[in-house]
């Protein structure tokens, strides 16, 4: 199994991204019911997304994030949660389907696993904080010894962007573009920061599982979760979309310039304002298709016609 320098690159990518991970300190209860899945091309869980000329981007933040540009949707179907451990045990089961960090083959075997430091000299060497351990998968996300027995209802991680395709096509759906992610993620808001508006705590409430502390040394969990949380624990958006801002980031099918990488949206649970600030709709990053992480997740969209009217 090689372990190249474009490892070492996605890994500098996460951190100038504010990504981290750290051990769960709540109970592991789901905070939203999740469907079982009976029949794989069903579209139960997801909701519908109108039509519609979006404005996507920001002007306030960072560069990639600009310049503002106004899309054409149509209207299309999008799962409302991210893909649970559940779920995606489901279609291992019956497709007996192998994660890329499960095989042996060149590029695959392992992931990405955070350990927060006792002490940092300096924040650009992230590997003070971040290891590759071969172990690390879906079943083990955080490496050897780590399982995600008894986290059925929390977001499937160290899953590689083909092993999210594959998902979403044993389902008869897709990924989302980068514009469908982001204007799902809007919740119909145009041009707000959040998901839920320009201000970051409104009424001093937190809306999404993000860093709290002094990072990369401790997440304090004021937000309710120091590290994964279940889906569907903090309010939905506009549309009735949940955990569209933290948690985990999603991927897109949208490239990002340059060979290997596409778009992720979303920010995670790991996402530190001091060095990130990125779990906001039109944030957006570089992730290595061909390597898996303990915080990129995923959901799925359908292309299909909108439901009956009333």
């Amino acid at each position: 199994m090689k372990h190249s320098t474009a490892r070492l690159c996605l890994l500098v990518a996460l951190a100038i991204s504010g990504l981290c991970a750290c051990d769960d300190v709540t109970a592991p209860s789901a905070c939203i019911d999740i469907a079982r899945i009976e029949v794989p091309d069903s579209r139960e869980g997801m909701v519908w997304i109108p039509d519609d000329t979006v404005t996507l981007g920001s002007l306030e933040f960072f560069p990639e994030e600009r310049p503002l540009r106004t899309e054409e949707l149509a209207g299309f179907w999008i799962d409302r949660h991210a893909v649970t451990n559940a779920q995606f045990a489901a279609f291992v089961e019956a497709t007996g389907y192998v994660t890329l960090a499960e095989r042996d083959a060149p590029g695959g075997g392992g992931g990405a696993v955070f350990g927060a430091p006792r002490q940092v000299v300096d924040l650009s060497d992230i590997s003070q904080w971040w290891r590759f351990d071969p172990e690390a998968n879906w079943r083990q996300p955080r490496g050897a010894g780590s399982s995600v027995d008894g986290r059925e209802s929390f977001p499937v991680v160290q899953i590689a962007y083909e092993d999210a395709l594959a998902y979403a096509q044993w389902r008869g759906r897709d990924l989302p573009t980068e514009a469908e992610w982001e204007h799902a993620a809007r919740g119909g808001l145009e041009r707000q920061a959040y998901v839920w508006g320009n201000e970051a705590r409104p009424d001093g409430r937190y809306m999404a599982n993000y860093w709290q502390g002094e990072f990369p040394y401790r997440d304090s969990g004021d937000d309710g979760h120091a590290g994964l949380a279940p889906v569907g624990c903090y309010p939905a958006n506009g549309f009735g979309l949940y955990d569209m801002a933290g948690n985990v980031w999603e991927w897109t099918t949208q490239p990002w310039p340059g060979s290997g990488s596409r778009v992720i949206k979303g920010g995670s649970f790991l996402c530190a304002d001091s060095y990130c600030l990125r779990y906001r709709p039109a944030a957006r990053q570089p992730g290595d298709e061909t390597f898996s992480t303990e915080h990129i997740g995923f959901r799925t969209v359908w292309r299909g016609p909108p439901p009956p009217e009333d």
